[in-house]
């Protein structure tokens, strides 16, 4: 049975946010604002299914999927492109592909402890980020 990824995880922090943000097109102004927010993911699990809320002063977003079955996704908590994504396991980790105008486009979740990663990545650029496990 995989890991579960159900709780409220609080910012920690980001490596290569900026490069992510340029490498989507995200305007400067935006890249500014959003370079200062510090989230907040609320992660709903039961079993294949899932809700990840994400939280900041500037702009929420809710995504919720079941592991394997492809979904139309709208990227309204970043860049507003439309895309097709698909959520699997691979082992303990979540592997996100989202296919649209951007090349190698999607993100990776997983936990260590009371830490959780989350890679994100577009064309060449790649972000790090961490939360930890506040509930």
């Amino acid at each position: 049975m995989p890991v579960n990824y159900t709780g409220t995880w609080d910012f920690v922090s980001n490596d290569n946010f900026e490069g992510y943000m340029v490498s989507l097109g995200i305007d400067f102004a935006t890249r500014k604002i959003a370079n200062m927010l510090k989230p907040q993911k609320v992660i709903k699990q039961d079993g294949d299914s899932f809700t990840i809320q994400t939280f900041t002063s500037f702009k929420n977003y809710s995504c919720s999927f079941k592991i394997g079955e492809e979904f139309e996704e709208v990227t309204k908590g970043m860049d507003n492109r439309v895309c097709q994504t698909v959520v699997n396991w691979d082992n303990d980790k979540l592997v996100c592909v989202q296919r649209g105008e951007k090349k190698n486009r999607g993100w990776t979740h997983w936990i260590e402890g009371d830490l959780l990663h989350l890679e994100l990545t577009c064309e060449k650029q790649v972000c790090k980020q961490m939360y930890k496990r506040t509930a």
